[in-house]
């Protein structure tokens, strides 16, 4: 596991990103991002980088982007990676006047590949529950927001009879890796790849996998039944500690890559009210509902508020369990009509409030109400209680991400109590 990555300005501490175009032997384009432009042109000539390069030397270099991020880089590889090769061309020759006429989304650029494409990749986006934590599982009305950071799966075609898994982290270090064997009945553990000594292999991911591709294949009997072979490289662009959706950006890749509904797989794998998968598919805040349907109710909504650049996400590296918060709500039993009720007027409220004064009273209202259906003292009485604005817990009370307000940079004041990750609002916030 990473450490928590240290934040001593408004923005995390990152490495320079690159963005590189390759033209390989055979007249293909493959788009890849490193910290290390260098090392990684020279791995690939050297037939150690992807799959797809190295069976395909030599390669030449024919596109580069700078960028000061490594996440604000790896987000430009997968936007090129799903444009059409005539779009790659406009962009490597510097004819970006015809960009705009050659665009096609990527969903349509995915319906469309053919037999002879070698890889695809997706891509979903991480989440944030701003309001509706614990009710939204009773029908309560929940405001989310999708996150810049998020998670990539590229499928790759392999000549071997199994499932080559690799895992990067937000550093770019390989954090996972194992083999699975492909068989008519089930997706078994085969082997353990020859790992490197930081790679550990962890068992519980690898069953964890398992559990996930065989769902995948109840769901739809004809994925994963032939004897091809596949190398699948994630790419998380956040620490996983942060909570921002590890699971769950998985689940709705998986479930991309195998047709199925992601809905569908959450509920026969990790399960959870489902908001956190309508993040990973939306670009924009969201209100999310369960009904007496089959499908949750997900709204996209105009949450920009004018006064955002006073809100900011402190990490607060004490992540809970969910099943077992969950598990304590529903004992405790506690919430009615009224109650849906009234967190559905706050929500309302504070997607539509006008002042950073408002948008206070309207969050300490929301956690006092939280605070008694769960038995629990709020974040802020707990932890901050001298701070000078509001706290709001976000998802399972006191875990990962709190929301703060403030007239000021707070960093300063969460920094001398021992919390180093503050995110400004924007720098988070997908939209």
């Amino acid at each position: 596991m990473t450490e928590a990555l240290e934040v001593t300005t408004l923005k995390v501490t990152m490495s320079k990103g690159y963005v590189y175009i390759l033209e390989c032997s055979d007249g293909s384009y493959y788009t890849g991002s490193t910290i290390n432009i260098e090392k990684r042109i020279a791995e690939h000539c050297d037939g150690r980088g992807a799959n797809h390069t190295k069976k395909r030397l030599p390669v030449k270099l024919i596109y580069l982007e700078e960028f000061q991020r490594i996440d604000d880089a790896f987000y430009r590889e997968k936007q090129i990676q799903g444009w059409s090769r005539l779009k790659k061309e406009a962009l490597i020759h510097s004819k970006n006047e015809t960009l705009p006429e050659l665009s096609l989304a990527y969903r349509d650029v995915a319906s469309r590949a053919s037999a002879t494409e070698t890889s695809i990749t997706y891509r979903s986006n991480g989440k944030l529950l701003l309001t509706g934590e614990y009710v939204v599982l009773d029908g309560a009305k929940a405001l989310a927001i999708p996150t810049k950071y998020g998670q990539s799966l590229t499928v790759e075609r392999n000549d071997n009879n199994n499932i080559h898994w690799k895992s990067y982290d937000e550093l770019g270090t390989v954090w996972f890796e194992e083999k699975f064997k492909l068989h008519c009945d089930e997706i078994p553990k085969h082997t353990s790849t020859t790992l490197s000594t930081e790679v550990q292999n962890d068992n519980f991911i690898s069953d964890r996998l398992i559990q996930i591709l065989n769902a995948a294949r109840d769901l739809n009997p004809k994925f994963l039944i032939s004897n091809q072979g596949y190398t699948i490289i994630t790419h998380q662009d956040f620490n996983r500690k942060w909570g921002l959706g590890t699971s769950s950006t998985l689940i709705n890749n998986i479930a991309n890559w195998a047709n199925v509904d992601a809905y569908q797989l959450l509920d026969k794998t990790f399960g959870g009210s489902g908001y956190d998968i309508a993040c990973a598919q939306n670009n924009t805040p969201i209100t999310y509902q369960l009904k007496n349907t089959k499908s949750p109710i997900v709204e996209s909504v105009q949450f920009n508020p004018n006064f955002k650049d006073h809100l900011y996400f402190v990490y607060l590296n004490q992540k809970q369990n969910s099943r077992d918060g969950i598990k304590a709500y529903k004992t405790l039993n506690k919430v009615d009509d009224k109650i849906i009720e009234h967190i559905n007027t706050l929500t309302e409220s504070i997607i539509t409030c006008q002042t950073l004064s408002e948008f206070e009273i309207l969050l300490e209202g929301h956690e006092a109400l939280i605070s008694n259906l769960i038995e629990q003292e709020t974040i802020k009485s707990r932890l901050f209680n001298d701070f000078n604005g509001e706290i709001k817990s976000l998802g399972a009370w006191g875990g990962d991400f709190v929301l703060a307000t403030s007239e000021t940079d707070p960093t300063t004041y969460f920094s001398a109590k021992g919390f180093d990750t503050v995110l400004p609002y924007k720098d988070m916030a997908l939209n």
